[in-house]
């Protein structure tokens, strides 16, 4: 286990390469054939203008210089080349920003240069050949379904006819919570929060309960995020794209098939659900007003002749896929890195339970309408999202040619925003190291985490910003805080700190599971709420 989170992060990082060893070996013989590859692979990789860049190798570029947590390993490249340098990651040329300076300039000077999202094997066969919001590339089919986002699927009264779901959602969670801790059973807490944020995000998006017995619907979330933040030899080494050598693509197709079968089932339900609800208002000559899913608001849109947009089925598909991985993995993600470090540090603890007991007091159970009268709750959200940021590198990829603080980019030059390293830029953050959620409470309480303040960006920001965070939000602050009212958690195993290590992935998830033993506080609160 480690023993200080805020030791060096030399410390704790792993530095395994980001090629696995097999990879490794089947590149060996590649590697022999140099001498006569040389004329080509010399001038293949693209030198971006003038930007720093450290040595790199024939074939693999800079590849070697990365760890299976790529984030940190940009971070620890940053403190040595500057907040803006490049690589190439084999035949990709890519440009690192590890600054809120340089996140300003590529997100909000330069937006407009860098639209879009680099398409890989993983999205084209998740997403349905990026036929979804979050990997569709900029134009007017993206305009339209971010117009569609803010103003139908997330908008203030869809969230509000919502609110509960979240509610019952949560309550079932903290009952079981009650029944383990009569009991004195351990508690994953990453496993419960995650099966709870699925169930609201299934209910919210197709009225079921996608988490039960079998899990269908949690285990696709999973296995979705990781495959698309795996590293896959074929979308870096040019003589490798039509080559598996690293078996992806049969995972990645069985998980779509497996995934669309799930889709097709719940439309053909739905499908029938919807016929049967337009008869009964022609039998009745009435128009029943039925609260309506986020699928019921898809499968409108496309079914109108008139809209601007035709959506397809596998529009539907993708979006709800969207919906399922973003409102599962990364809520509960939060969720996960704020209670591990409010065990580690039980005196930020004990605040945020004073604060609770002095607005809400013991008779009732925290609502989302009392979120605005916890500022000490907020606090420790925000700082948890500034050292755990959901997800800890934004991808995105130019389009044209431009010109970003005095260095010349070429279009089709990948970009990564390593959120995971402004968060901990000395320059904006007093120990930005260590986990202090009294910084949000004094000169720093009005920084946004919308977008607006580049130092702190776990939503990300520009054209390209997720349109959940209200959604999101909703759930973060309204189950940190039952957990902090409801109980007292101790770390599992005897020890009085828990793991930090993190896990590689497209999301920051934990390495270990965050195993907790509940003690309930009032055992009557919830009959009573």
């Amino acid at each position: 286990m480690q023993a200080l989170y805020n030791q060096s992060l030399v410390e704790t990082t792993p530095h395994a390469t980001l090629l696995p060893f097999p990879v490794l070996l089947l590149l060996f013989p590649l590697l022999l054939l140099l001498p006569l590859y040389y004329q080509r692979f010399r001038h293949h990789p693209r030198r971006l203008g003038n930007l720093p860049t450290p040595r790199r190798l024939p074939i693999i570029g800079h590849l070697h210089l990365l760890s299976s947590l790529p984030h940190q390993s940009f971070y620890r490249l940053s403190q040595r080349l500057g907040p803006i340098f490049s690589l190439n990651l084999g035949s990709i040329p890519c440009i690192i920003a590890c600054s809120a300076s340089a996140a300003r300039e590529f997100l909000k000077t330069h937006d407009s240069s860098f639209p879009n999202r680099p398409f890989t094997k993983a999205v084209s066969i998740l997403t349905y050949g990026s036929s979804n919001f979050s990997f569709a590339p900029y134009g007017s089919f993206w305009r339209f379904t971010k117009r569609l986002y803010m103003l139908e699927l997330f908008s203030s009264r869809t969230l509000e006819q919502f609110r509960p779901i979240r509610r019952e959602e949560l309550r079932e969670m903290l009952e079981e919570f009650h029944r383990k801790s009569r009991e004195g059973e351990i508690v994953d807490i990453g496993a419960e929060m995650t099966r709870m944020t699925n169930n609201v995000t299934s209910r919210m998006a197709v009225s079921r309960r996608c988490s039960g017995t079998n899990a269908e619907a949690t285990r696709l979330v999973m296995e979705t995020t990781e495959l698309l933040g795996k590293f896959n030899v074929a979308d870096y080494l040019w003589f490798c794209r039509n080559l598996d050598l690293q078996g992806f693509d049969k995972r990645l197709q069985d998980l779509h098939r497996r995934f669309d079968g799930l889709m097709e089932r719940i439309m053909v339900e739905k499908e029938e659900e919807r016929r049967k609800r337009r008869l009964a208002n022609q039998k009745d000559g009435e128009n029943f007003k039925v609260v309506k899913d986020l699928l019921d608001i898809l499968m409108d849109i496309s079914e109108d002749e008139g809209a601007e947009i035709k959506l397809t089925r596998n529009n539907v598909k993708a979006f709800i896929r969207d919906i399922f991985t973003g409102g599962t993995d990364n809520t509960s993600l939060t969720v996960q890195w704020a209670m591990a470090e409010l065990i580690n540090n039980p005196t930020y603890m004990e605040k945020a339970r004073a604060e609770l007991d002095t607005v809400i007091g013991n008779h009732r159970l925290v609502h989302e309408t009392d979120i605005p009268n916890l500022p000490y709750l907020k606090a420790i959200v925000m700082e948890t999202l500034r050292l755990h940021p959901p997800t800890p590198l934004i991808p995105r990829e130019s389009d044209k040619d431009c010109t970003v603080d005095g260095f010349n980019i070429p279009a089709k030059t990948r970009l990564f925003i390593n959120v995971w390293a402004i968060g901990r830029e000395a320059k904006h953050w007093t120990d930005s190291l260590k986990f202090m959620p009294e910084r949000f409470m004094d000169h720093e309480e009005n920084i946004d985490i919308r977008g607006q303040h580049f130092h702190l960006i776990p939503f990300g920001s520009g054209r390209r910003g997720c349109p959940g965070i209200t959604a999101a939000l909703q759930v973060v602050y309204c189950a940190l805080a039952s957990l902090i009212q409801c109980f007292e958690w101790k770390a599992a195993g005897g020890g009085k700190r828990v793991d930090m290590t993190e896990s590689p992935g497209l999301t920051l998830r934990r390495a270990t599971p965050l195993l907790c033993i509940p003690v309930a506080r009032h055992t009557n609160l919830l009959l009573m709420s």
